[in-house]
């Protein structure tokens, strides 16, 4: 049995596993009770969305507000992490350099490790319900994640310029930041967009929590039974999506072409 084949049955064997352990039955999946009522009841409105113009800008406004902001510290933050936790930058270093390149790594993992709503819960008990708290807690575990893959993107980036630097005698710091470096940052600003993208949807799901961003009025509307209107908010998140991916496309293609 090949390595993949073995991966694919212990996958398999894993799944089956955790679907027997936990006892998941299809008849769950499907409503039942009031929920029958209340999911027809949804979908209907869906139909016939309703909502106020004013709240529906406000909530985008802060939506893109704080996905902004987050996803600016998170790649400030990320930048430098991903610069000392790649193997690349510390070619030909002793032990010591390969360390604190691991402890790096060590609190890179410990980012990412914990999800934005928990960040936002523990941010909320220490500094209230304030906007710094929501950018911070987006841009703790998405920093992780920029630079864990940024580091990857660096180090697999091409040799030819950095070779070619080491023939003419430049120095392991000329040969990083002016060989590897400039050919991973199409890449890196590729996946910075992609990121942003995912940064509006975790501003939104941080309005369950208190904070005015479009998934606040989501909740408010869905709490009041107004399905129409949590209909309307669906739509417009939807939209704002859509239209944020065409736009990053563009840029990924201008950056990488």
């Amino acid at each position: 049995m090949s390595n993949r084949a073995r991966v694919l049955v212990g996958i398999a064997a894993a799944s089956l596993a955790a679907y027997l352990y936990l006892d998941i039955s299809i008849r769950d999946l499907l409503p039942h009770g009031d929920g029958v009522r209340i999911v027809k009841q949804f979908a209907a409105a869906a139909l016939s969305p309703e909502a106020n113009p004013q709240n529906i800008f406000i909530a985008v406004l802060v939506t893109i507000k704080y996905a902004v902001a987050a996803i600016t510290l998170a790649f400030a933050l990320a930048m430098p992490l991903s610069v000392i936790a790649s193997s690349s930058f510390w070619a030909g270093c002793g032990v010591p350099c390969q360390a604190l390149r691991w402890m790096v790594r060590c609190f890179i993992a410990l980012m990412r490790s914990v999800h934005e709503l928990l960040w936002a819960v523990l941010l909320l008990a220490a500094m209230g319900l304030s906007p710094i708290s929501a950018v911070i807690a987006i841009a703790i575990p998405y920093a992780g994640t920029l630079a864990k893959v940024f580091s990857d993107i660096i180090d697999e980036s091409s040799l030819k310029a950095e070779t070619a630097l080491h023939s003419i005698g430049a120095s392991r710091l000329q040969k990083f930041f002016f060989g590897r470096l400039p050919q991973a940052i199409p890449d890196i600003l590729s996946y910075a967009f992609y990121r942003f993208e995912c940064a509006l949807r975790s501003s939104a799901i941080l309005g369950f929590f208190g904070f005015p961003t479009i998934g606040y009025y989501i909740k408010l509307e869905f709490d009041n039974l107004n399905y129409s209107k949590v209909w309307a908010y669906l739509y417009v998140l939807l939209a704002m999506v859509v239209v944020v991916e065409y736009y990053s496309m563009q840029l990924r293609r201008r950056f990488v072409a």
